[in-house]
């Protein structure tokens, strides 16, 4: 699998900084500049990955299952993450996940039909002060409203 040459120079950079013996220690941002790049980290990704870094697909595929943000199929050009851990929720985090819901109409992981948009409940994101808190892609957005969710997708829809 080739990858594009600015993603190519990004992980020969990631290995050259690897300490020496311990290319491991690159997995997960390798895994996560391809699921990037792919828009999901796909059997051929975990493939390429495994051959560069010399582990078993095991490994990678152990790494993949365990880590939320990593994702076997691919999300929509923005991908929304809304927390509903304590913080957000006292603040209003659930109610904003059913009305993202209802406004999508797409549920948990899943991507609207013309693939602008994916949605996913999270347990924190580590903003809790401005609760409740969003991210799209790797976007925060703090004390989000139903109404601000709503200005916010019709003005990323306009943008595409």
């Amino acid at each position: 699998m080739t990858f594009s040459p600015q993603l190519e120079a990004r992980f020969e950079e990631l290995l050259r900084s690897c300490p020496p013996g311990h290319k491991r220690s690159a997995l997960i941002p390798m895994l996560l500049y391809a699921q990037d790049e792919v828009g999901a980290v796909t059997q051929e990704v975990v493939e390429e990955i495994t051959r560069r870094l010399g582990l078993k697909t095991m490994e990678v595929d152990e790494v993949v299952t365990y880590y939320s943000m990593l994702r076997r199929k691919p999300a929509g050009k923005y991908h929304i993450q809304i927390c509903t851990n304590i913080s957000c929720m006292l603040t209003g985090g659930l109610e904003l996940w059913e009305h993202a819901r209802k406004k999508l109409g797409i549920g948990n992981h899943e991507v609207t039909p013309d693939g602008l948009f994916s949605l996913e409940e999270v347990e924190c994101i580590g903003a809790c002060s401005w609760a409740p808190a969003i991210l799209v892609n790797y976007d925060f957005h703090h004390k989000v409203t139903p109404e601000a969710f709503d200005r916010l997708i019709d003005t990323l829809r306009k943008l595409s």
